[in-house]
């Protein structure tokens, strides 16, 4: 879902990333310009497009 036309965040885990928006399954109704979001920083992320918000939910990755 790249459109976030519920109130509730998206959760995202390290399977998912790297995190960029529109995700692979969003309708083609709902595809804008795919942008990379860095949701390990902080925990969230919001898309500037379509304000998805996007929020990281599990243990963070190893490495880089």
């Amino acid at each position: 879902m790249a459109e976030n036309t519920s109130s509730q965040p998206i959760e995202i885990t390290a399977h998912d990333l790297p995190l960029h928006c529109p995700l692979p399954d969003a309708p083609l109704w709902a595809r804008h310009p795919r942008v990379f979001l860095d949701v390990t920083q902080s925990g969230q992320a919001v898309c500037p497009y379509c304000s998805a918000h996007y929020v990281f939910v599990g243990e963070l990755p190893k490495g880089h």
